[in-house]
Formats: structure tokens, C-alpha cells, sequence
């Protein structure tokens, strides 16, 4: 999926396979020196002032063209659960953190 980076308040829209693009703000981004990559939570940003979020996470790869960056699916069980980990620790007990 490829992303472009918007400047108000950390937008990104994504662009998927057929055309389509919708509208997402980044939550937090990380790096991993275990798995060597960059890693981006986001979510939809008309789901900004919602009880609940649908918080997505990629990680961050340099596009084959070389003039951007593609958000890349995380395909693998133990790098999935050191991602999911990270995001543990940065939502409240109770699952919630301030948009």
C-alpha cells in the first residue's frame, strides 16, 4: 500500500491496490533494531473523536521506485506479536490512549 505523507497534523493517505484513498492519522511510529525495520500505527481519521479506533499497523519500507515509502503488511507471527506488544504498552489499562 502506498502512503502520502500530508503536513497537518501527521495525515497520511493511503492508496490501496485499486485507487482508492482514505484518510489516516498516525498514531506513533517506532523502530525495531531486532527486526532491522521502521513500524507506523495509524488510524482512520474520521474515527478520530470515536469510544473505539481500528489502530492498523505496517511496517515501513522504502518504495521500489525510490522516491517514497510503502506501508507493508506484517506477515510474520513473532514480528506481528513484538509489534502488538509495543502497542500494549503504549495504550492504558484500559485499552484507551487520547487521540
Amino acid at each position: 500500500m502506498s502512503k502520502q505523507q500530508n503536513t497537518d497534523d501527521q495525515m497520511i493517505t493511503l492508496i490501496d491496490e485499486n485507487g482508492n484513498e482514505q484518510l489516516f492519522k498516525e498514531l506513533f511510529t517506532f523502530d525495531s533494531d531486532d527486526w532491522g525495520k521502521s513500524y507506523i500505527f495509524i488510524y482512520p481519521a474520521e474515527q478520530e473523536n470515536d469510544d473505539s479506533v481500528d489502530i492498523q499497523a505496517y511496517a515501513i519500507a522504502d518504495n521500489q521506485d525510490g522516491d517514497g515509502e510503502d506501508l507493508v503488511p506484517i506477515e510474520d507471527d513473532k514480528e506481528w506479536d513484538m509489534v502488538e506488544e509495543v502497542l500494549n504498552t503504549f495504550l492504558d489499562n484500559d485499552g484507551n490512549f487520547k487521540a
